[in-house]
């Protein structure tokens, strides 16, 4: 299935649809869930990254359940904006994540998303460092599922 422009994605959900977000880590995958008048982001779960299938599997499972109509993956573009190999490697996962779960998807900057959130939990939460561990990746995703949703508004809503 090929990659969508989020903006297309969107608008190709049914209504009360959601879109899921994820932000896949070396050890995790964060993944988030938007409301269903595509608003708001919220952190879901962590998964613990492992073979596909069993994600492919267990992101279905999260989809029917929530009623998710797509993807949206964080894509890791280097630091001046250029697509390396680390966003080449997403670019390949995220498409066969969405050829083995049927869901259309649609990729979105991710820079300094893990250290936006990092730098929010420590100053605005004042979670001790392993906690920290636990939900950064979920929440990560949240906010990268929330920059796409905010830059998608279609523009008869703004």
């Amino acid at each position: 299935m090929p990659l969508f422009n989020i903006c297309d994605l969107r608008a190709a959900l049914r209504p009360h649809q959601r879109l899921l977000g994820l932000d896949p880590g070396k050890k995790t995958i964060g993944i988030a869930l938007s409301d269903v008048g595509l608003m708001l982001a919220s952190p879901h779960m962590g998964l613990k990254r492992g073979k596909l299938s069993a994600v492919a599997a267990e992101i279905s499972r999260i989809a029917r359940a929530q009623d998710v109509g797509g993807l949206v993956v964080g894509l890791p573009l280097s630091l001046d904006g250029s697509f390396g190999p680390a966003a080449q490697a997403a670019r390949d996962w995220t498409l066969n994540l969405s050829d083995m779960t049927g869901l259309p998807a649609a990729m979105w900057d991710e820079r300094l998303s893990s250290s936006a959130v990092n730098r929010f939990l420590i100053s605005e939460a004042d979670m001790t460092r392993q906690r920290r561990g636990e939900v950064v990746d979920q929440m990560a995703a949240a906010y990268i599922l929330q920059a796409a949703l905010d830059a998608s508004i279609p523009q008869e809503q703004v």
